[in-house]
């Protein structure tokens, strides 16, 4: 069972009642940081109007994109949640495509974090990918795999410990391969050879102690209650070593980054750490507000989440009721 203080913050309905009066932001409303130049959205990613309100004449050089998968997976709770048809999930797709091709420097890159549904012919990735045929200022550069160490079981079935990534350019951005340089995972262990007559293995062989991650990266934890990243409420926010990776192999100091699909507010945290200005948005003020939280909890105490103190100390007892919505804005489902 869980230590956290709440469940997922997408569909208990009544949690989410108490904690909207005490989030800082409404539908249209933009935080900006006095401090380094961030700004967090309640905005809509799949509306030009609300991409140009966050951007006006400002271009990024990186978008990570984490949007809703539009797949249940796992358990009773996710089971429930509201899904598109894949016909309206691409038309879905499209919209927020096209608003961060809108925003995106003449040199820039575009990560797009997206999920395979095994029981759905693994949709929604595959016209996800046709779709992005359609784009032709957009280059495909590598289809990452990121493994999860704890996937959801089925007895019938190959275990699911799986996320994917697909990585395009627009241009011809910076690349920086040190980025990419790892801790050898014990994964690599082996592949003997004789040397000089005598049997070695790699890791033995190998003239570095960190290696290329290529694109599966098996290297990173994924995020659960007792890490202190975590982001109480929110369901498989990405961790902070995956985007890390990706902005300092693509971007600079100083460089714009967006996130459309803010969630737990990785990228900010990221972008903070690393010197990046980050504009990011959500279309659920709950979600917005936890980016901005983060952020100040961050600055103040060093800590990158929240493991699983309440993020929301102005409610001591939140009420257990977890039913899921009827019908929930997908934009925050992940």
């Amino acid at each position: 069972m869980s230590a956290e203080p709440f469940g997922r913050l997408d569909t208990a309905s009544g949690i989410r009642e108490q904690i909207l009066p005490f989030c800082r932001l409404k539908h249209g409303e933009i935080w900006e940081d006095t401090l380094r130049g961030h700004k967090v959205g309640v905005l809509d990613a799949t509306r030009q109007s609300d991409v140009i309100q966050l951007f006006r004449d400002e271009r990024a050089t990186l978008a990570i994109q984490d949007p809703p998968y539009n797949m249940a997976v796992g358990n009773e709770t996710t089971a429930n949640l509201f899904k598109m048809t894949l016909a309206d999930y691409i038309q879905f797709s499209k919209a927020w495509i096209e608003n961060t091709l809108h925003i995106l420097a003449d040199n820039a890159c575009l990560y797009v974090w997206l999920g395979a549904d095994q029981k759905e012919h693994f949709q929604p990735l595959p016209d996800f990918m046709i779709l992005m045929r359609n784009y032709p200022e957009l280059t495909s550069r590598s289809f990452i795999t990121m493994r999860n160490q704890r996937g959801y079981g089925t007895q019938k079935n190959w275990m699911a410990v799986r996320q994917e990534c697909l990585y395009y350019t627009k241009g011809n951005p910076i690349f920086n391969v040190e980025a990419e340089y790892t801790d050898i995972p014990k994964i690599l262990r082996g592949y003997y050879k004789e040397v000089n007559g005598e049997r070695t293995e790699n890791l033995e062989r190998s003239k570095s102690e960190t290696i290329r991650a290529g694109n599966v990266w098996v290297d990173i934890q994924q995020v659960f209650y007792r890490m202190h990243e975590n982001v109480p409420g929110c369901y498989a926010q990405k961790p902070i070593k995956a985007i890390e990776r990706i902005v300092k192999a693509s971007s600079q100091v100083g460089d714009l980054v967006t996130d459309f699909f803010s969630h737990s507010g990785t990228t900010l945290i990221v972008g903070e750490q690393l010197g990046r200005r980050i504009f990011a948005m959500d279309n659920d003020p709950i979600f917005a507000e936890l980016t901005i939280r983060r952020l100040e909890r961050f600055r103040k105490t060093g800590k990158t989440g929240w493991q699983v103190e309440n993020p929301f100390p102005e409610i001591n007892n939140f009420s257990q009721d977890t039913s899921t919505q009827t019908t929930p804005n997908l934009i925050s489902l992940f």
